[in-house]
This record gives structure tokens, C-alpha cells and sequence, in this order.
């Protein structure tokens, strides 16, 4: 089931207590899964917007959604995504994921990157399912991750 469309823009530094919110309830329910909080939930968000490219997705004046795009040597990474439990499942994430190849193409990047941890594996399939291809496995920060890329025609 799809759900309205969301209004998609850039964050602000008023947004960043939300942007926190979302990014832990969106993550929280993995702490079991892997034995500690996932990355994501350690983030300094208001230093994340003021360097790096955030959006937020809102819907009905509610911020249920966040992107974090990173630009790094070759390329531009996708560090985070991030959708409200009450959101999940409706196809946010893919929109957010779009939405973020859309700015990627329009900088002049043919390509995408992003990781998740070994154990998201609905996510892993999710990008797979987007054009994901898996490119290597590490182990980061004490996370055990997997790196995907997708070529942007």
C-alpha cells in the first residue's frame, strides 16, 4: 500500500531534534538484532546538516522520513535512510532512495553508493530489488557492513 506523497526537502537546523527521532525509532528496533544501537543512532545530526546534503520527508506537517547524502573521494554516499515505524512498509524508503539518485544524477554523478549492517536484511534486499549490486564487506566502527552500489543512467 502506497501512502501520499510526502514533500521531500532540504533539512534545517530547527528539523534536527525530529530528524533524531525519526532516526531512532526508524533503528531502534535493530539494537536486539545486533547486540548493540545501530550506527546511525550515534549521529550528531546537527553537525550532519550543517556539512552534509539531509532531506526530510513530510507528511501532513509530520517529519517521517530522513536521507543523508555524504560526498566522498569518487563519489557521493548514501550514509542514511530513514523512515518512522508508523511510515514503513508504504514505500517511503524507495522514494527517499529515488529522490536522492534524482540529486545525485543532477551534481554529475553516474553513481551511487550506500552500506548497511550485515544483519538489516530487508534492507539489503530492498536496494537489491532498487539495482543495488553488493561490492565488498566490512568491518567499521565495530559494525559489520555491507557496501552496495548502483550505476545512475
Amino acid at each position: 500500500m502506497d501512502i501520499k506523497t510526502p514533500t521531500i526537502r532540504p533539512a534545517e537546523q530547527p528539523d534536527v531534534e525530529k530528524i533524531k527521532n525519526c532516526v531512532n525509532r526508524a533503528y531502534e528496533h535493530y539494537t536486539e538484532r545486533i547486540g548493540k544501537k545501530p550506527g546511525p543512532m550515534f549521529d550528531d545530526y546537527s553537525k550532519i546538516v550543517r556539512n552534509h546534503q539531509v532531506f526530510v520527508a513530510v507528511l501532513e506537517s509530520r517529519l517521517v522520513g530522513v536521507s543523508v547524502l555524504i560526498r566522498k573521494k569518487g563519489g557521493i554516499l548514501l550514509d542514511n535512510i530513514a523512515v518512522h515505524p508508523e511510515f514503513q512498509n508504504r514505500g517511503l524508503g524507495k522514494k527517499l532512495i529515488e529522490f536522492c539518485e534524482s540529486k545525485v544524477r543532477k551534481q554529475g554523478f553516474s553513481k551511487l553508493d550506500l552500506y548497511t549492517n550485515v544483519l538489516m536484511t530487508r534492507n539489503i534486499s530492498l536496494y537489491q530489488r532498487l539495482g543495488y549490486a553488493e561490492t565488498k564487506r566490512l568491518t567499521e566502527k565495530g559494525f559489520n557492513r555491507v557496501y552496495m552500489s548502483k550505476t545512475l543512467i
